[in-house]
């Protein structure tokens, strides 16, 4: 079993410096491999440079420039060159699906913000002064830096990665750990119905609520946000202070309400982990639920458009993306696995317009956003409550056709 810790790392200032510096110049190799890629393409469409291709010329490039790319581990840039290859296999697997992904771009040296070491040893060393009491971990090029280890890592390190969020700098663990034994059986099922108005609505009759957490820091976001529209775009070397403050302001902010929204996903689905031995979920396509309305062209009026509902759904979008039921199901997955537990997905079509009491199935049913009222037999309850129902029995049948 793989398991990732992150702590916070003390740099000083010059190994600060020197962390930018990794940071950019791997970025300089990943976007010169990707030039390489398509200036292959573009002058052959039957010519193309693979990973193998391009980790075989780091040698040469490592000699011709010692000062920005030699210094540097060679397997961090492997690292780096892999990454690349992954997001253009990405790409074309999307193309050849029917869908139409956009080419892998170019990175900014403010938007690569992270440097992966594929074996702890090679060019890092996780705790590499274990009699001193402050751990630390060393990088090439960088050498020891203090970490803030705030619990212990278990299992053999198997990696390690460097990440840089806002002013903050991260070391990020994959340990390779035994299988835990199964948390203690509860014999207890649940359904879960995933919503806006209440974050969770379970088939017991219980809520969590929606902690908003992107929408009580709205104000202070907008603020920060056109402090910083005054200033014109430069680039970070030509920022003056203010004009990095308020970059900072920003990002620190979008990290505390990334941070609050985490803190919530792992709490309550730590909880469900430990009170149920099974859980049901609906089948949730976000990406679809997200996606923008299609514009409807005006065909009395020649580059019009009619009403298609956008701002009410742009409203509906950010309220999904500010619940974060994508992290939070990566989450449950992830600790019912350790904990032994099971999870299944069901499909989500008519589980809060069905009565469970005598299985009428009709839109009426649902005559408001949380009131059930069955037409055919007068059965009332919490709408959230009815499809969690639904979806728990949708569950066990699944669970049941198809056994372990």
């Amino acid at each position: 079993m793989i398991r990732a810790y992150k702590f916070l790392m003390r740099p000083t200032v010059r190994q600060e410096q020197a962390l930018g510096e990794m940071l950019r110049d791997h970025c300089s190799l990943y976007n010169g491999a990707l030039q390489e890629r398509r200036d292959a393409y573009r002058h052959s469409s039957k010519t193309s440079v693979k990973y193998g291709i391009q980790s075989g010329q780091l040698k040469e490039i490592r000699a011709f420039d010692p000062e920005r790319q030699g210094r540097w581990s060679f397997s961090s840039q492997q690292a780096s060159l892999r990454r690349l290859d992954k997001a253009m296999q990405a790409f074309f697997r999307r193309v050849k699906s029917g869908e139409t992904p956009g080419y892998p771009r170019f990175r900014g040296v403010n938007w690569f913000d992270t440097v992966d070491f594929p074996k702890d040893g090679d060019g890092c060393r996780w705790d590499s002064t274990p009699h001193d009491p402050v751990t630390r971990v060393r990088f090439q090029g960088v050498g020891h830096v203090k970490v803030n280890q705030h619990r212990a890592v278990a299992g053999r390190v198997k990696t390690v990665s460097v990440k840089r969020e806002g002013r903050k700098w991260f070391v990020v663990l994959t340990a390779e750990q035994d299988h835990p034994g199964p948390l203690p059986a509860t014999d207890s099922v649940v359904g879960i119905d995933l919503g806006i108005a209440n974050f969770l609505a379970d088939s017991n009759g219980e809520f969590v609520p929606n902690p908003r957490h992107g929408r009580t820091a709205a104000a202070k976001l907008e603020a920060a946000q056109q402090t910083l529209c005054r200033f014109p775009r430069r680039k970070a070397k030509d920022r003056t202070r203010n004009h990095q403050r308020a970059v900072d302001k920003v990002a620190q902010l979008h990290g505390k309400v990334r941070r609050k929204r985490l803190d919530h996903a792992h709490k309550t689905a730590l909880d469900l982990v430990r009170r149920h031995d099974f859980i049901a979920h609906e089948d949730l396509k976000i990406r679809n639920m997200t996606r923008s309305p299609a514009p409807k062209p005006d065909p009395d009026q020649a580059g019009a458009f009619l009403p298609n509902g956008g701002a009410a759904k742009a409203g509906l979008n950010r309220s999904i993306h500010d619940a974060g039921w994508g992290v939070f199901l990566t989450i449950l997955y992830a600790k019912a696995e350790s904990a032994g537990r099971e999870v299944i997905a069901v499909d989500p079509r008519n589980t809060s317009r069905e009565c469970p009491e005598c299985g009428h199935t009709a839109k009426e049913n649902r005559p408001t956003q949380e009131k059930f009222h069955c037409v055919a037999c007068a059965h009332t309850a919490h709408a959230d409550t009815v499809g969690a129902t639904n979806v728990l029995r949708a569950g066990l049948v699944h669970r049941d056709a198809n056994p372990a």
